[in-house]
């Protein structure tokens, strides 16, 4: 399709459903209102109708479309490669802007070709992973960005902060004697306001129980006596990582949770995203909810990763590079010979932390990796989708992790990246290891790796909160690499840590276990008064961990239990090298 028009001008194309923009044409607009627009394409003489929205290889926002009219930019001959600093292992391609004007120059209607007949069934376009997942979701043969559809899902997750009010809308919306659409695809995880005395807070898991035991819930992991953990073998802890450990997590799948961190199952290879009570009570109903399918960033991290960096050293350099606000609404999609590399744990810290870049999910294509963690986790038949090789990303992202450095996000926001080493005169409080971004069974191998290198104990409080009962038991039961037979949880022992406390989000947003400390504080020596910590968990917002002024230095199991032994923010380098 050839492009004629003026300079810095609108043109409207009459366009068919299998035109291709191409990577010639800059960013789709919607640049005519939708009260102005039809009433002056009408009068030009054409049937206003509506259409299916047309996009671009690099803006999300979608371009007017009605009857397959389209406003868009017009080409830009100036393309090229942006980069950051010199200093970043990062580019990005994309078009650059240019200001254009409202006049509309010209309606053209397509070239007409000739058609042959197709040999394998009707024409498709190339779609990314996410947008296929959504394809067998919708039962719709072709999506695109911006598309909204009905979504069948295949696992909902709620917990004992929004189930509560999932079940209300339920029963309100579909009748008090309803009944869920399928108890089998439905996983309860008690998990955030669980080891307290508060009666509210243990109430909500009695709600929980009830609804359970009314509806006939199959996967219902409840916990009933809250002063030892152990005499509960249903429980379970800290809802990601429960999901992954008891076989609910499969690629090509819909896993929908009531909670921002759902996101850490698209590890998998399948579309994992947090929803809000409201929608959580209307797929409690039906099974489906609407949504709009997101474009995809791709992020390709080659390279061999140094051995003082973790999974959360990558997700940390990326949000740094694009903001908490660069991935809104997108799916991020993580390939290359690094991720390849990277256990299933690891995976999942990288896909745990894409909503603090504002993505609606992240995705890492399964593999022998994935399907070798499913063998005793579930016997239920999946099927892995994958991004056909011309499929079309917003934006691709590449970085080279082999010349990485350890990473901190400063107060106050995931996106305030720093070299660790550039930190090193932060003098700290305290550490946390634990919640579902750093409180796997990894995490606290790689903390106790450098606890044994150092053979120094802690200068500071260091609290260590396994994320499920199954991380706990791994703690004081698997022996750590060059240890001669240690478990974890005696290494700790040796280095002044806390004992390993009961499996729950705890500190990770100010629950009870309270780590920068509050009002609710159990440690009243610390009452009211403001700390600085290195914590393994995900978010560092004012309050986010209890005082509403405490400093959060987000990093890496290494570098939190590097500091720990410092007393200041620290470079694990100093241990492991």
């Amino acid at each position: 399709m050839e492009l004629k028009s003026c300079s810095n001008d609108i043109v409207i194309f009459f366009l068919n459903s299998q035109t291709d923009i191409g990577p010639d044409c800059c960013h789709a607009i919607d640049i005519i209102t939708c009260n102005y627009w039809p009433a002056m394409l009408t009068s030009l003489g054409f049937t206003v109708e509506e259409g299916n929205i047309l996009r671009d290889y690099y803006n999300a926002s979608s371009a007017p479309s009605l009857g397959g009219l389209t406003v868009i930019y017009q080409p830009q001959k100036d393309l090229g490669s942006f980069c950051f600093s010199s200093t970043s292992q990062f580019s990005v391609n994309k078009c650059k802007k240019s200001a254009v004007s409202k006049k509309i120059v010209s309606v053209m209607a397509p070239q007409q070709s000739e058609r042959r007949p197709a040999t394998t069934g009707s024409v498709k376009n190339a779609m990314t992973l996410t947008e296929k997942i959504f394809s067998r979701a919708s039962e719709k043969p072709q999506l695109s960005p911006g598309d909204n559809v009905w979504v069948n899902v295949d696992i909902l997750m709620t917990h004992d902060v929004c189930g509560p009010g999932s079940f209300g809308i339920f029963k309100k919306e579909f009748g008090e004697n309803a009944k869920v659409w399928d108890r089998e695809k439905i996983v309860i995880i008690p998990d955030h306001y669980i080891f307290t005395s508060d009666e509210r807070a243990n109430r909500n898991v009695d709600i929980l129980r009830d609804f359970c035991m009314e509806q006939n819930i199959k996967y219902f992991y409840d916990i009933k006596d809250l002063g030892n953990f152990k005499a509960n073998p249903d429980y379970k802890g800290v809802c990601h990582i429960a999901l992954a450990q008891e076989g609910h997590c499969r690629p090509g799948e819909v896993l929908l949770g009531t909670d921002s961190h759902t996101c850490t199952a698209g590890a998998f290879g399948q579309f994992a995203t947090g929803i809000g009570n409201t929608d959580a009570g209307f797929v409690l109903g039906t099974g489906k909810v609407l949504l709009k399918v997101p474009p995809t960033l791709r992020f390709v991290l080659d390279g061999e990763m140094p051995d003082y960096l973790l999974a959360k050293d990558l997700i940390l350099q990326i949000i740094g590079e694009i903001s908490v606000a660069g991935a809104t609404y997108k799916s991020m999609e993580f390939v290359g010979t690094t991720v390849e590399r990277l256990s299933m744990e690891e995976r999942m810290t990288l896909c745990n932390m894409v909503v603090e870049a504002g993505g609606k999910n992240g995705v890492v294509p399964a593999d022998g990796t994935t399907f070798k963690y499913l063998e005793d986790k579930t016997s239920l038949p999946y099927e892995p989708v994958y991004s056909d090789e011309k499929a079309s990303f917003l934006s691709e992202y590449r970085f080279d992790i082999s010349k990485l450095e350890p990473l901190v996000a400063k107060p106050h926001s995931p996106d305030n990246r720093a070299l660790a080493r550039e930190c090193k005169d932060v003098k700290i409080d305290r550490v946390y290891i634990g919640s579902c971004t750093g409180g796997k069974t990894e995490d606290f191998l790689a903390a106790a790796k450098v606890f044994l290198a150092s053979g120094k104990k802690v200068k500071v409080p260091t609290f260590l909160v396994p994320a499920t009962q199954k991380v706990w038991m791994d703690v004081y039961t698997l022996p750590v690499p060059g240890s001669g037979g240690k478990t974890c949880s005696q290494i700790f022992e040796e280095a002044g840590c806390d004992t390993p406390a009961s499996p729950s989000c705890g500190a990770c947003l100010g629950c009870f276990l309270i780590l920068l400390l509050c009002n609710i504080s159990t440690y009243p020596l610390y009452h009211n008064t403001t700390k600085v910590c290195v914590s393994t968990t995900n978010r560092n917002f004012p309050g986010r961990m209890g005082h509403k002024e405490g400093q959060i230095y987000l990093a890496s199991p290494y570098t939190a239990a590097a500091s720990a032994l410092t007393g200041y923010v620290t470079d694990p380098r100093e241990f492991l090298e």
